[in-house]
């Protein structure tokens, strides 16, 4: 047998220490051990190191991100993409096997600047304080009517259908005028485009339902304006048809699934942490820090953001090449001790205010101060006009969206 040249087995024996400093490739976590907490296994590889190189379904070898610093200041830095066209999906999916196209026009959250921002700031003149302001009784009227209806039917009663889900479609449905008794074909559309386990058809079949239906409502707010956020952009921009639509479409499912579904999964944490839901109902002027409380514990945004490296960067220590898709975990990053004292504790006296649940940077959520009025009423509702409000169930019994991009609860049965 030859033997190997000193010069080789030098340069084999610093490869392989090379190779043992660094960290395994892993695939995403998605096991949950616990309702209200991240999979133990991402908070596990939180612990380890800050940045794990990460094995997609598709082939494609990308980074798992879980330490807030670090997700953070990518949210903030330009060289990190947010083009649909150069991420990879980080779960099994029945559109996550080939690469997308990129985003049609209107589709501005996922985009980068420039385009990103001709859109952004076309809605931001929309979502104004004076709207927001002005929306706000309205809010309140709409949540103390589905509390009373509610009450009125008795208990039990699932809080997701008749609470949770209903306040932000109505409130989103006004917002940007459309028509409230409609709301079953954004709904079911809404649900089936966020299924993990979709299939193509059932994908393409929802997408056209909802498409055909803003056709339809654009069309005649051309033909008779309306005083509503898309009457706006129909009246205050040259956008066209199809941007119309792919906005509508962003701020409809955006805006009535994630206050939604943090309605409904808030609620669930509240009544399954009796100390602190007797905080609340003892001093109720916790409860704007409560919301953010809840907003960083819960994090339901289940597997994180997206975003594709453009350049070489070097981050956290470890070389991310051009290409390379970060998943940034957003429920570890909320989670992280060295920002949050106690993290695995939900505690509505802490203050929570820069945790990441509404994304940071240039996309970050337009409608954050939208969905914090409608938790703040919400919650505050419930607590005031239900003091004995509690599970009809066994928490064990409550079914989890385990099965969809934004996490939750599929009903929540309660009793009072």
């Amino acid at each position: 047998m030859r033997a190997i040249p000193l010069s080789v087995a030098a340069e084999m024996e610093f490869s392989m220490t090379e190779d043992a400093a660094l960290p395994a490739t892993v695939t995403l976590p998605t096991a949950r051990n616990h309702p209200f907490d991240p999979p133990a296994e991402l908070m596990r590889l939180r612990g380890e190191r800050p940045m794990h190189p990460m094995a997609f379904p598709d082939g494609h070898q990308g980074w798992l991100v879980t330490d807030y610093t670090l997700i953070r200041s990518v949210l903030a830095d330009p060289r990190f993409s947010a083009r649909q066209e150069l991420r990879h999906v980080p779960f099994e999916h029945a559109l996550g096997k080939t690469q997308p196209p990129p985003a049609e026009p209107g589709s501005f959250i996922r985009m980068d600047a420039p385009e990103h921002t001709r859109y952004r700031s076309e809605l931001t003149a929309q979502f104004t304080v004076r709207r927001m302001r002005a929306l706000e009784p309205r809010i309140i009227e709409i949540v103390e009517s589905h509390a009373e209806s509610m009450r009125a039917s008795g208990p039990p009663a699932d809080l997701v259908s008749s609470f949770a889900l209903p306040i932000p479609s109505l409130v989103i449905c006004e917002l940007l005028g459309v028509p409230y008794d409609r709301r079953a074909v954004f709904q079911g559309a809404t649900r089936d485009l966020l299924l993990l386990d979709t299939t193509p058809q059932d994908f393409a079949a929802a997408f056209a339902s909802i498409e055909g239906f803003l056709t339809e409502l654009i069309t005649a707010k051309r033909a008779d304006p309306t005083d509503d956020i898309l009457g706006g952009l129909i009246s205050d921009t040259e956008f066209t048809d199809q941007e119309l639509r792919n906005i509508a479409l962003v701020l409809l499912v955006a805006g009535h699934e994630t206050t939604a579904n943090m309605l409904g999964l808030g609620a669930m944490a509240l009544l399954s942490n009796p100390d602190q839901l007797a905080l609340l109902r003892a001093d109720p002027t916790l409860i704007d820090g409560a919301v953010e409380e809840l907003l960083r514990y819960l994090s339901i945004i289940q597997f994180g953001t997206m975003r594709a490296a453009l350049e070489d960067v070097e981050l956290g220590g470890e070389t991310v090449t051009a290409g390379q898709t970060l998943i940034l975990s957003i429920p570890a990053a909320n989670r992280d001790p060295e920002r949050f004292d106690d993290p695995e504790r939900l505690d509505v006296t802490r203050s929570s205010t820069r945790h990441l649940s509404f994304g940071h940077g240039i996309h970050q959520c337009l409608g954050q101060q939208l969905a914090r009025v409608e938790m703040r009423v919400g919650f505050g509702t419930l607590l005031r006009e239900f003091p004995d409000l509690r599970f009809a169930v066994e928490p064990h019994e409550v079914p989890l969206r385990t099965d969809m991009a934004i996490y939750g609860v599929h009903s929540l049965p309660v009793t009072w």
